[in-house]
């Protein structure tokens, strides 16, 4: 592992298990642990963190693949975007495998990871709304052992991760329904999200959920637009909606996302193009996982 930036890290150490590295970031609190390296080390390289070490998690074989499990997918945090984009994995998880495929150009893809994804939190994660659409919780690993925590508290920092904790497993609900995974940027190719939008069907439920992504510091729920659309569908038939109600969903979405501001107040140009992308995905993203 190379670095340009000065005073770079003093060790690297690499567990070969879980346990061996909450015991490595025990031993050493100020330790940062590195999986793809993506963020990290480019935090690095600009001079923005100096970790005093380093706990590689590349050889820990526990994290790196997925199982089943009382009905959910047990999905490793080592996970990279370029193995979740196979079509094995997009049989189990079409949204996530869609994000995971969208998360930029190859050589991101290859090293960066589902947990990596989650822990750095940024608003443009490709993974996040589908995984907060799915309401999918995180398997945490630490000294007093396994807990789970759902990946939207996270998110919103309700709950944190405590010294020498890590994010071994992601437990994700398989719902065996449509689910679509659609984002815009502002450039042709990979990039990073201006605005994304997770819609997963839940049939056993019969409910909608929906996820905008990169518009805001954690993914929104439209929790009330959900709750109209699912109303609208004919579950125990072909599940179709005239595309009237599908664009009055996508501009119901964008509002709840994107509120009017108060008194007579007009939101500015940018905003409004972005509310209207916002629309225009969800109404998309929708249509596709009816149809």
């Amino acid at each position: 592992m190379t670095t340009h930036a000065p005073q770079a890290a003093q060790s690297v150490t690499l567990p070969a298990t879980l346990g061996e590295a909450v015991a490595a970031l025990s031993a050493m609190p100020a330790a940062v642990p590195v999986a793809g390296g993506t963020d990290l080390m480019a935090a690095v390289n600009k001079g923005q963190l100096r970790p005093a070490g380093l706990v590689g998690l590349g050889r820990i074989n526990e994290i790196r693949g997925w199982q089943y499990q009382d009905g959910h997918a047990l999905l490793g945090a080592g996970l990279t975007h370029a193995r979740m984009g196979r079509p094995d994995f997009a049989a189990l998880i079409p949204a996530l495998a869609a994000a995971a495929r969208a998360a930029g150009p190859p050589q991101i893809r290859n090293a960066g990871t589902l947990g990596g994804n989650i822990v750095t939190a940024a608003p443009t994660g490709d993974s996040l709304p589908v995984l907060a659409a799915l309401e999918a919780d995180l398997v945490v690993a630490g000294p007093g052992g396994m807990r789970e925590i759902p990946v939207t508290h996270l998110l919103a920092g309700r709950e944190l991760l405590g010294p020498a904790e890590l994010i071994g497993h992601v437990r994700v609900p398989l719902l065996h329904a449509p689910q679509v995974f659609l984002k815009a940027t502002g450039r042709t190719g990979p990039g990073r999200a201006t605005a994304s939008v997770a819609v997963v069907l839940d049939p056993a439920r019969r409910g909608v959920r929906c996820a905008v992504g990169a518009i805001a510091p954690m993914p929104l729920r439209p929790l009330e637009a959900e709750r109209w659309i699912a109303s609208l569908i004919d579950w125990d038939a072909d599940r179709g909606l005239v595309p009237e109600a599908l664009t009055a969903f996508g501009e119901y979405v964008a509002a709840a996302c994107i509120p009017d501001p108060p008194g007579e107040e007009q939101l500015p140009p940018a905003v409004l193009h972005l509310r209207r992308t916002v629309a225009a995905l969800a109404r998309r993203a929708l249509g596709r996982a009816l149809s």
